[in-house]
């Protein structure tokens, strides 16, 4: 009776997502868990394992056909296969039908536009736009979602470019800081320059407590500033992570 023959630089899978990368005219394939793809690009699963079907790099998934040594070595300067792997999880382009990847690119123009509606607010109102406003605002900028990049960066350009159609800020964050150091006149000015807004500013028995107003891309400034205070004598507390002003839950 015959055997059934599989050459040694086969390998059979099933139940397979391709993410698939040309490089100096040569294809390479690696085979990943369905859904994993997506939530290692936007940085929710971190272990590589539970990504990857196997650390092997592919010609050809399908056929089960592994790339050779030396194309690897020669391409991309490592033979390292993790390495490989990770570099192609990155860049590749994800092998879907088009009907999943219609359904991933909507889901990921609603994620981003959630995104900003939560870190955004109308800079007349102080209130935030719904999804639906920051949804449209994005079709009237044209704004495409890059499936190799992941919701929160593009949430960053998206506030960007939105701006130029619709009135947008980030909406502020509420610290209260409070001092008793030998510097805190000092610091206070260094913190009040840091600040959007004062919202007050109280001394007592030589300490000072501040409640002010921020950016969220000032937050880690501010942060050193305290942590530099070697002494512990200067402090900090997040009030709120957004301010916003009390009332309608939505601009409509």
């Amino acid at each position: 009776m015959s055997k059934i023959f599989t050459p040694t630089n086969q390998i059979r899978l099933t139940n397979v997502a391709v993410v698939r990368m040309k490089k100096n005219g040569k294809r390479f394939e690696i085979a990943c868990y369905k859904n994993k793809v997506v939530s290692w690009r936007n940085g929710i699963e971190k272990d590589i394992d539970e990504v990857l079907q196997t650390h092997s790099v592919f010609t050809n998934v399908s056929k089960g056909q592994v790339a050779k040594k030396e194309d690897l070595q020669k391409i991309f300067d490592t033979d390292n296969l993790t390495d490989i792997c990770k570099h192609i999880l990155e860049k590749g382009e994800l092998q879907i039908s088009d009907k999943e990847r219609s359904a991933q690119l909507d889901a990921s123009y609603k994620d981003i536009a959630t995104i900003v509606a939560d870190k955004c607010v109308n800079p007349e109102t102080k209130r935030p736009y719904s999804v639906t406003m920051i949804e449209k605002a994005m079709k009237d900028v044209h704004y495409s979602v890059k499936p190799n990049r992941n919701s929160k960066q593009q949430a960053l350009e998206v506030i960007r470019l939105i701006k130029t159609v619709l009135p947008l800020d980030r909406a502020m964050m509420r610290l209260k800081v409070e001092s008793t150091s030998k510097d805190a006149k000092k610091l206070k000015e260094k913190f009040v320059a840091l600040a959007s807004s004062v919202e007050s500013e109280n001394w007592e028995s030589g300490e000072i407590t501040l409640i002010l107003l921020i950016d969220p891309g000032n937050y880690r400034q501010i942060d050193e500033l305290v942590r530099s205070d070697s002494k512990g004598t200067t402090q900090m507390e997040v009030l709120s992570l957004k301010e916003v002003v009390e009332g309608d839950s939505f601009l409509d």
